[in-house]
């Protein structure tokens, strides 16, 4: 036993260097010796072990009971194997530090093989397994990270040269290359000749100098179609800070891209037309007047479409909206680059023409023009339209944008006030007129606020017994400083400001009363007729109309519209409106007959009782022998209509429109308009 002691002991002072404990126990469990390292380990300073079981030496060191218990486990499985067995034991210092050793334990048999004695030896591997574990969690972290940069990303590699050495299989299905035909290639494969030469210039400066890149490429995959992905270059250097290789990193944005490009593009495109826009407008009038205003020449035109509320309101906005297309399709195919066209909203249009004369702007003016005096087809119905064209000249009206607007706005209402297809350059004088203008409608509003209206009366009579049979209500507004202003001046105004509603209510009520006054002053009832403007021409004029014959108790028989001929262009919108007005009672007439586009066919759809001729027409009878004349009458008299001929002046007048059988007349040669005192004397002489 003793020199198998030795032995142990020669056998672990040679291993003292490359174990940190070893210790013999007898073929009992009983200890026998220990190294130093294991006394200090084991905390076995000072304790008798000589003898002493793993249990019996527990009891002086209890935070090793555990680690004991389980060596007298694995000692006996030792002896089982008959070999030498290698366990990884385990325990806890009092400080609560974890500790791993490889244990080894050598069984040692005496000759009749009953057991002799069994060495132990232990390595503290804690350190190397803690750092085998966290090389494995790192290993894990970075194969899990690579798994989800590729899945989520756009990864390449490139040598220092910018040649490619790998990419991932999303960089492959973007691109629609293949790995092979990548590898060995710089990214110039992927040029789409978006970005300028200074833009990768820049690249290669900051990454060349160790720095990471980021920013967004638009590059072009092998069928030709482009993406844009937002990129991340790492550079990664060696010791000398130079770069051996880059990776980049890209995320697809072509999307978003696209998303943030059709909203760039709506903010300056009008979504109806496809046109420049207003704000559109504005950037490049402003930019073309940095870049030309000491040479520079520009004509600014804007352009209104006369009456287009009205298509709206009776026709519908979706009716509208395709004039509107069609009317941008025929100015855009003339301007054919002859001058840019934009659409500045609602139913304005801008178009400029840069660096022309006078003359040529003049000319141009009367060619843009001329294309309105075609129709519009929309489906199979025909629509005739006419604008209004106001021009301001850069640099001699303004050199700004803000300027050549407001004046070239400013010359459109004066083109407004001359009548249909007109152009208008500005004036200094033209800003006066605005200012009158807003003026009048400042007062306008007050004068609906304060009634400061009157009804004139026109008598209407029957050609062959020369008896009046009705009065025409026409109005007049006595402004208290401006004196009498008449309709011509106010009612353009009114309809264009919707001012129109609350006056022709007031005209309707004071005429349907000033009727009932009349009848029970014991006059004989008279027909009495208002004139309606094409711009209350919807849904709720009916109501208008039935709760003022309701309120003031009139009998609808002798109550007459008067309606344009323009809303025959409207038919499908006008003629159930006109139906439930005739439904009310009420009588209707066509005013102003033969001046504008209608449809002849319509007449005989519509329920109207009357034409009135109009006093052009009147006028020209000596001049055209009445053809005009003769020619509305016919076709009145086959139709069943009665006719009033308006304008009636010279009694040659009268004798030709008896000779035709005209029914009714109206005009000077009879009597001018009347204010209430004169007409109620007229009446009460008459009765």
């Amino acid at each position: 036993m003793k020199d198998l002691v030795e032995e142990i002991k020669k056998l672990g002072g040679n291993m003292e260097e490359t174990i940190d404990f070893v210790y013999w126990k007898d073929g009992d469990g009983n200890w026998i010796e220990v190294n130093e390292s294991t006394e200090k380990i084991f905390e076995l300073n000072g304790v008798n072990y000589d003898g002493k079981t793993a249990s019996d030496i527990a009891h002086y060191v209890p935070n090793f009971k555990e680690f004991f218990n389980t060596c007298s486990m694995t000692d006996e499985q030792t002896w089982k194997n008959e070999k030498v067995t290698r366990f990884e034991e385990h325990f806890t210092e009092q400080n609560g530090n974890k500790r791993i050793f490889a244990v080894t334990k050598v069984p040692f048999y005496n000759q009749d093989g009953s057991r002799k004695a069994l060495l132990i030896i232990g390595k503290d591997i804690t350190k190397v397994t803690q750092n085998e574990a966290i090389l494995e969690k790192t290993i894990k972290e970075l194969a899990d990270f690579k798994f989800a940069l590729d899945q989520s990303s756009i990864v390449a590699i490139t040598n220092n040269k910018g040649e490619i050495t790998n990419v991932n299989d999303k960089f492959c299905e973007i691109s629609k290359y293949s790995k092979e035909e990548l590898i060995g290639e710089d990214h110039r494969i992927l040029n789409s000749g978006h970005h300028p030469k200074s833009f990768f210039k820049n690249m290669w400066k900051t990454i060349g100098s160790g720095k990471v890149w980021i920013g967004e490429v638009k590059n072009r995959a092998k069928d030709g179609s482009f993406y844009w992905v937002k990129t991340t270059i790492i550079p990664f250097v060696n010791s000398n800070n130079i770069p051996y290789q880059y990776i980049a990193i890209r995320q697809d944005i072509t999307e978003q891209k696209e998303i943030a490009e059709q909203i760039l593009y709506n903010a300056y495109h009008d979504n109806l037309t496809g046109l420049r826009n207003r704000h559109g407008f504005r950037e490049d009038i402003s930019d073309w007047i940095e870049e030309n205003r000491e040479t520079g020449k520009m004509a600014v035109f804007f352009l209104d479409l006369n009456r287009f509320k009205y298509i709206n309101d009776t026709l519908g906005h979706n009716v509208g909206d395709q004039i509107l297309k069609a009317v941008s399709n025929r100015l855009y195919n003339h301007l054919n680059e002859k001058a840019d066209l934009y659409r500045f909203g609602g139913d304005e249009f801008i178009i400029v023409v840069k660096n022309h004369s006078v003359e040529e702007v003049e000319q141009f003016a009367k060619d843009i023009m001329s294309l309105f005096l075609d129709p519009f087809y929309i489906g199979k119905e025909r629509h005739y339209l006419t604008s209004s064209f106001g021009v301001s000249l850069f640099p001699r009206d303004g050199q700004d944008f803000d300027t050549l607007i407001k004046k070239a706005d400013t010359a459109m209402y004066l083109a407004k006030e001359k009548g249909h297809n007109a152009v208008q350059f500005y004036t200094v004088e033209m800003s006066e007129n605005m200012k009158k203008t807003m003026k009048l409608e400042k007062a306008l509003r007050q004068a609906i606020d304060q009634e400061q209206f009157i009804l004139y009366y026109q008598p209407q009579i029957d050609v062959k017994t020369q008896k009046m049979i009705g009065v025409e209500a026409l109005i007049r507004w006595e402004h208290p400083t401006l004196g009498m202003v008449p309709p011509n001046e106010f009612i353009p105004l009114a309809e264009e400001t919707g001012l129109i509603t609350p006056i022709t209510e007031w005209v309707l009520r004071t005429a349907c009363r000033q009727s009932c006054k009349w009848q029970e002053e014991g006059i004989k009832p008279l027909r009495m007729g208002v004139n309606i403007s094409p711009y209350l021409f919807k849904a709720n004029l009916v109501n208008m109309v039935k709760q003022i014959l309701d309120d003031t108790g009139l009998d609808p028989s002798y109550l007459e519209l008067e309606i344009t001929e323009s809303i025959m262009q409207a038919a499908e919108i006008t003629t159930p409106i006109l139906n439930q007005l005739k439904s009310l009672g009420v009588r209707l007439s066509i005013d102003d007959f033969g001046t504008g586009y209608s449809s002849l066919a319509f007449l005989r759809y519509f329920p109207i009782e009357s034409l009135k001729i109009d006093r052009s027409f009147i006028d020209e009878i000596e001049k055209d022998n009445g053809v005009i004349v003769k020619t509305i009458i016919d076709m009145a008299t086959h139709l069943n209509l009665n006719v009033v001929a308006e304008g009636i002046e010279t009694k040659e007048q009268l004798d030709f429109l008896s000779e035709l059988d005209c029914d009714e007349g109206q005009g000077y040669l009879f009597s001018r308009p009347l204010p209430i005192s004169q007409m109620d004397e007229l009446l009460h002489k008459m009765n």
